[in-house]
């Protein structure tokens, strides 16, 4: 039961009293006409896995949606019958409302302050895309310096990040067009807005460098692919580059390349002395990176190792002179801090600074001369400052039990800031004064909600295996535990990502309805150290869905919902997650929303950015990795004649992060094994990606789309409060 606010009521009082009406006749259509999907194409396509034989019938649906007239024919009638589907859902009217009414709050980012100038992003509520503002203060009257808003007619072009040179002048900022891993570098004065002719193609992630003089700067790129190859060749061969301002990128000076390691990755780094550059090497997404420097004043400088291979993570946060720090999961799971001198390289000659303890260092900065380390407690926010000796100072007093980004800065400031926010909390901006440990809200999002009718709690139950995991439950308060509770299961469970407490319209919309939101921090992220991610990759991947498994046994158990109240979402590899479960249980859902998942676990390696993923998944080119992915890969444990859950797969056609095949393949495989007439059906968006950059009137009604589906499924009864 949604409880709104006066003028919600009265708006969609009449929009129930005519949903009342139809609702029983428009359920029974849902519910009694089996779906007649498109005929999909199943081909013979057999392949041998160190002899294991291996069916992809829908190996066509590979093709990038963009080529193929087949393919994009396909994806349209699938979207017509899904979308006719979503349409006729009498629940999707008045949550989409809500929904709307709830995102119509402004929102910041944390301040950036550069030169004693202050940039920050502001949407207003329901702008497409965020805005990017200069000030003289931190929250003082500021000047629309980027409004990606009119770049585009549909609001899917979007601004990705920004680098200000040290003199606060110039402004590097890169653009992202539909949702596309692709970035084009552009220039801009600050104080006038004026765009200079420098233009930078073929980036896919990170950032740039300014040089002390703000005469050019480094970045990392790809090779400019070939025309059909640009949205799903794998990513090869990146090579670092300085690109002196007012020249043509053509002449822009190679400073790095490893042809000789294809799948090497950089990130170049200016020290805020402008005494050297620093250069961080990978060859996965696993937080494991060698460390190279050179002198910044030279550029026929040597690069020298500080670290030379892959065993273990070191992320540089800073240094004084000559010696570098870093955190290090090297001999400690939780991670510490430790200093290393220029001059004596290698791990041999490595000093302890902070030692590792009993909460998981997330990551630092040295501000005014400190240390600033952030850290998790059971999944939440705490924040230490340490000398530079390691003698702890303080802790930074935060406003509650919740999460905290932000914390950037160079290394001579005094001042900080940082965004803090819970599960029933909105986004806050606070001033953190480094001199005096003091704490000021400068901004606060004010939403349309009654957090006091909200209840958060922590829970802790055991895997399959005994291993103890918690579990975040947000609902109303004083609700009813009598197994009838509609339930929202979301998780993620990889690549070192903790899930925190974090401030959802969506979730504020699903709860305030009478669900239930639980959020489990499954093995495989990096809540409780590299040991807790390493026992959810790999061979050990099935950990995973056995902690998720458990999660939804312990909401049931304990009387919250039962399965046919329980719905299950998640997104990459997330969607990986609910793909696996559904596969293997399908009988404990009542509802699925597998989100950009990665489906195929024996051809992901082929495209776009999978190669990366395989120190944490594996390869199916390994006979012994090959054998550990077919047993819970999802496109390949479909079964025909099984009753799977009503599911609602999305994805988007711009996705070249896990590309749509994934989805593809899945949702076809899906309707062929289903048994029975509940709904297989998918969501493709158009002109949009992964999620990043994704147009506000995107993002609403595709919640829209997903709620309506759990609640008509989940028999969640919608009616104004």
């Amino acid at each position: 039961m949604i409880k709104f606010g006066k003028w919600t009521y009265v708006a969609l009082l009449s929009i129930t009293a005519v949903m009342q009406q139809v609702t029983a006749l428009t359920a029974e259509v849902v519910e009694t006409t089996r779906i007649a999907y498109p005929q999909t194409e199943r081909t013979d396509q057999v392949d041998d896995y160190h002899g294991t034989t291996v069916a992809d019938p829908y190996r066509w649906l590979e093709q990038d949606i963009r080529e193929s007239t087949a393919v994009r024919e396909w994806a349209e009638q699938q979207n017509e019958i899904t979308r006719t589907y979503l349409d006729q859902l009498p629940e999707r009217a008045p949550i989409h409302a809500r929904l709307t009414q709830l995102w119509n709050h402004e929102r910041y980012s944390a301040p950036a302050q550069i030169a004693g100038k202050y940039f920050f992003s502001k949407n207003d509520g329901l702008q497409n895309q965020s805005v990017l503002y200069v000030a003289d203060q931190p929250a003082g009257d500021a000047r629309v310096l980027i409004d990606p808003n009119t770049w585009s007619e549909d609001g899917t072009v979007a601004l990705a990040y920004y680098d200000v040179s040290d003199d606060g002048k110039l402004m590097a900022f890169a653009e992202a067009n539909a949702g596309s891993d692709w970035k084009t570098i552009r220039v801009m004065r600050v104080d006038t807005g004026e765009r200079l002719s420098d233009e930078i193609e073929w980036v896919r992630w990170g950032g740039v460098s300014w040089t002390k003089t703000a005469d050019g700067f480094y970045y990392s790129r790809y090779p400019e692919p070939g025309a059909d190859e640009k949205y799903q060749a794998l990513a090869l061969n990146q090579m670092v580059y300085f690109h002196k301002l007012g020249t043509p990128q053509a002449e822009d000076q190679l400073v790095y390349r490893r042809p000789d390691e294809p799948e090497w990755t950089f990130g170049v780094a200016l020290t805020d002395d402008d005494r050297y550059l620093v250069m961080e090497i990978s060859k996965s997404t696993d937080a494991k990176n060698q460390v190279w420097y050179r002198l910044a004043d030279d550029p026929q400088a040597e690069w020298k190792p500080l670290i030379d291979d892959f065993e273990n993570q070191f992320s540089f946060i800073g240094n004084k002179q000559n010696r570098f720090f870093f955190i290090t999961d090297l001999d400690a799971s939780a991670k510490r801090v430790v200093a290393l001198d220029v001059e004596q390289p290698g791990r041999q000659n490595l000093r302890e600074i902070v030692p590792a303890g009993p909460q998981i260092l997330e990551s630092g900065r040295i501000l005014h001369g400190q240390l600033v380390l952030e850290y998790l407690q059971d999944a939440t926010s705490r924040v230490k400052v340490y000398e530079l000796t390691g003698a702890h100072l303080h802790d930074v007093p935060l406003p509650g039990i919740g999460s905290v980004a932000g914390f950037s800065g160079r290394q001579d400031d005094t001042e900080t800031f940082f965004t803090f926010a819970s599960f029933v909390t909105p986004p806050a901006i606070y001033r953190y004064d480094l001199s005096t440990n003091s704490v000021e809200l400068i901004r606060k999002s004010h939403v349309d909600f009654n957090s006091d009718d909200f209840e958060v709690q922590q829970v802790f139950f055991p895997s399959k295996d005994g291993t103890r995991i918690p579990m975040f439950i947000t609902h109303r308060k004083g609700i009813q535990r009598d197994g009838n509770n509609p339930t929202l299961l979301y998780g993620y469970g990889g690549f070192n990502i903790s899930l925190t407490p974090r401030f959802s319209v969506s979730y504020v919309t699903w709860i305030e309805m009478g669900g239930v939101v639980a959020i489990p921090n499954l093995r495989g992220g990096g809540e409780y150290g590299e040991d807790w991610h390493q026992q959810g990759k790999l061979a050990r991947k099935q950990n995973v869905f056995d902690d998720f498994i458990a999660a939804a046994d312990c909401l049931i158990e304990n009387n919250l919902t039962s399965p046919e109240k329980l719905g299950i979402q998640g997104g990459s590899n997330g969607g990986l997650l609910v793909g696996a479960v559904m596969t293997q249980r399908p009988d404990l859902y009542g509802a699925c929303l597998p989100a950009v998942g990665v489906m195929d676990m024996l051809r992901f390696h082929r495209f776009t950015a999978g190669r990366f993923w395989c120190d944490e998944y594996g390869s199916s080119d390994d006979a012994e990795q090959f054998r550990a992915l077919i047993k819970y890969s999802p496109y390949h444990n479909l079964k025909p004649g099984t009753k799977y859950p009503p599911t609602l797969v999305t994805t988007a056609d711009t996705d070249d992060r896990v590309v749509p095949m994934h989805s593809f393949k899945f949702a076809a495989a899906l309707q062929h094994s289903q048994e029975g007439d509940a709904p297989t059906l998918i969501r493709i968006e158009s002109r949009a990606g992964h999620g990043a950059g994704t147009p506000t009137t995107k993002q609403i009604d595709l919640v829209a789309d997903q709620w309506a589906f759990l609640a008509h499924h989940l028999g969640l009864e919608i009616k104004p409060h």
